[in-house]
């Protein structure tokens, strides 16, 4: 494997990737709070909201604590806001946005009030306030949002970690030899070994695997990577990326993009003109394979997503049975099904990363595939 194929695949999953994420980063959708609401606060555990807050994106990482009312005082990490508005690029960290008397979070730049609603940002009226319309959903101008996020932030730490990781195998191989490799390249070796030879040659065949390997090789650590990263626990700055809809389907139209620029006549006259086939079936099967060209990506970004996004929910609904039972019964039978749910789960970041990199070797091989 060449190093320098593997970076610029990933740097090519960068590049679709992060301008997208940064304006239509998944948000987090929680009831904005009144005061009657605030004052019932308390009265029961609001299991829903919870969930929510830890699957969904976020301006700033929340270590712990609930809000500066309390002992102890909330921890949260500042992530960078950038924002695109009339007057130009405005950035600042999420940390100055400050709590306005009717419950938002204004912060003032360039003669400007922005405020954060629903962890989405607006630009406010003049007086710090956001216009509703009937259904209470604001009518303010909301900037292009290019922030650094959760979500990103991860994304970026992955991306490091990986040039890292691979950076080092390159330098073992390069130290060693063709000898036994030393170090991570131990690690890394049979995994790249497996993909090559249970993966991409079976499906892309020996002729043309080459091309495509370093593509397969970023997509199946790259996810993997950042399954992991929404598993591990008491570590403040994972993020639910996988669980992210704007990367899974990111990922979903690259495949999409190299399998359509991949294909060779043979594939398009299958899907436009089949082969010994009635010219009256031809008429009826051209709109389904054209229609299946679109549904095997989209069902790359909903399978990633749902089995990601699920195992968390389940995850965070049987701890959060404790609290809405109020029963400390409850716990010993939660906190078991909860391992159980997790070490399953340990398992389905491998799983969804082989099984998103084994379609996506299936796809590419049904375009390339030569004429019988």
């Amino acid at each position: 494997m060449k190093l320098s194929s593997f970076i610029k695949s990933l740097v090519l999953s960068l590049v679709f990737f992060i301008p997208f994420n940064g304006v239509q980063a998944q948000e987090h959708e929680t009831t904005h709070k009144t005061e009657k609401s605030q004052a019932t606060e308390g009265e029961g555990f609001d299991i829903t909201s919870m969930i929510m807050h830890h699957i969904s994106d976020a301006h700033e990482f929340h270590v712990y604590g609930k809000n500066e009312d309390h002992f102890p005082k909330a921890l949260t990490v500042s992530l960078p806001i950038i924002l695109w508005t009339d007057n130009g690029l405005v950035s600042f960290m999420s940390s100055e946005f400050h709590h306005n008397d009717n419950g938002t979070h204004v912060v003032e730049k360039k003669g400007m009030k922005f405020v954060k609603f629903h962890d989405k940002i607006y630009q406010a009226n003049t007086d710090g306030t956001l216009s509703l319309d009937d259904e209470h959903h604001p009518i303010n101008t909301k900037p292009l949002d290019f922030s650094i996020t959760k979500n990103v932030f991860v994304l970026l730490l992955s991306v490091i970690i990986l040039l890292l990781l691979f950076s080092a195998a390159g330098r073992s191989y390069k130290k060693h030899g063709n000898g036994e490799p030393k170090g991570v390249a131990k690690f890394l070796e049979p995994l790249v070994i497996f993909i090559r030879d249970e993966i991409a040659i079976p499906n892309i065949g020996e002729k043309h695997y080459r091309k495509y390997i370093p593509l397969l090789l970023t997509i199946f650590f790259f996810v993997w990577l950042n399954n992991i990263f929404g598993l591990i626990p008491f570590f403040p700055f994972a993020a639910n990326v996988s669980g992210n809809i704007a990367f899974t389907f990111t990922l979903a139209v690259i495949v999409f993009i190299v399998v359509t620029l991949s294909g060779n006549k043979n594939y398009w006259k299958h899907i436009f003109w089949m082969p010994d086939v009635p010219v009256g079936m031809k008429l009826f099967l051209a709109p389904i394979e054209v229609i299946g060209m679109f549904v095997k990506p989209i069902s790359l970004m909903i399978r990633l997503f749902a089995n990601i996004t699920a195992g968390h929910i389940i995850v965070l609904s049987l701890i959060g049975l404790i609290f809405v039972l109020k029963s400390v019964w409850v716990a010993p039978v939660s906190v078991a099904f909860t391992l159980f749910i997790s070490v399953i789960e340990i398992l389905v970041t491998a799983i969804q990363a082989y099984i998103f990199t084994m379609l996506t070797s299936l796809y590419i091989g049904a375009a390339i595939e030569e004429e019988h």
